[in-house]
């Protein structure tokens, strides 16, 4: 016999806590399985939902995976079977896969069902009626996805037939408002998670705007994300383009990500550093430096250096105007 009944799918958010605290209350043995991806948000100080998730399984006792988001995720972000929210967001395919995956390691691990923190009506993409029994069906787990938050609202499941779980102490919670479990949170003793509305990059929509040109352009993949998190971002060509820093952190952090790409940086005036990427990034050299020198202090020219493994090379250009850089402003 197996010492887990259930996988659990552990965001570390307010609703996958608190229901989390309800299961182990009830005498469920819980496997909690925390995904990562590189479009989370969800951070308080310098802490992410992942310290939060493995704190709370810590304080319950319970044992605790992190399963990461590789490129099965990437894929569902460039063509996802069932469309996006407002921004880039694949949720109800993003759902599926993370199901799939847990329900795998629910057969690896002998449990007979799978939790969640869900709530019914909450998040539009991924949480009605018909977009929970979708996920059901697509992800192989029929009957055997219990939500205990929402439970009272919804059909019953193996687990509740079986009596693997007492319905009768489940919950009826149900729409946006985040009140009850926040209450809930209070009276179980759950008192650090990070934000309560989650925090996923692709629902915001300038982000998703970097995450679409990518796509259009056939660039999106894992090792650009970091980049598409940081700085201004400028199509130069089909296959280049600029990125300039804001502040000192991201220049810094633009340096570190460029590997073997063109760094560029002001010599005459104080200003961004850049990073100029692609296939034939070379043709573009003045222009980048001609829009960089737009977000440097000073009037006139600018001196602009560009260095890369086997380039050494320092212009005088002509800065752009702000408004001359819209056309190829991301």
């Amino acid at each position: 016999m197996s010492d887990v009944d259930a996988v659990m799918l552990l965001s570390g958010g307010l609703d996958s806590n608190v229901a989390a605290k309800l299961m182990v209350d009830m005498g469920v043995k819980i496997l909690a399985v925390h995904f990562t991806g590189p479009f989370c948000q969800c951070n308080r100080g310098n802490k992410g939902c992942v310290t939060f998730a493995r704190q709370l399984s810590d304080e319950l006792g319970i044992k605790f995976e992190t399963m990461p988001l590789g490129e099965d995720y990437i894929d569902i972000v460039r063509n996802p079977k069932h469309g996006t929210g407002s921004g880039a967001n694949p949720c109800l395919d993003c759902r599926i896969l993370m199901f799939k995956a847990a329900a795998k390691r629910m057969r690896e691990v002998g449990a007979r069902f799978l939790i969640t923190g869900e709530v019914l009506g909450q998040r539009p993409m991924s949480q009605m009626p018909k977009k929970l029994a979708i996920i059901e069906k697509e992800s192989g787990l029929d009957g055997l996805i219990l939500r205990p938050l929402s439970a009272k609202h919804l059909p019953e499941t193996v687990p509740e037939r079986e009596g693997w779980v007492d319905r009768s102490k489940l919950l009826g919670i149900q729409g946006r408002r985040r009140r009850e479990q926040m209450d809930l949170a209070e009276a179980l003793e759950i008192g650090d998670y990070p934000c309560p509305s989650g925090g996923c990059l692709l629902t915001d929509k300038n982000f998703a705007r970097l995450v679409n040109d990518a796509i259009a352009h056939d660039e999106l993949e894992m090792k650009i994300i970091a980049r598409l998190k940081t700085g201004r971002h400028f199509r130069l060509s089909d296959k280049v383009r600029l990125i300039l820093g804001r502040d000192k952190k991201e220049n810094d952090r633009l340096e570190l990500l460029a590997g073997s790409d063109i760094i560029l940086e002001p010599r005459s005036d104080v200003g961004p550093a850049g990073v100029l990427v692609g296939d034939g990034a070379h043709e573009f050299l003045e222009l980048a430096m001609s829009i960089l020198g737009a977000y440097a202090d000073g009037e006139g020219s600018i001196r602009v250096k560009a260095r890369a493994d086997g380039l050494d090379d320092e212009r005088e250009v002509k800065r752009l105007t702000r408004e001359e850089t819209r056309k190829y402003s991301i």
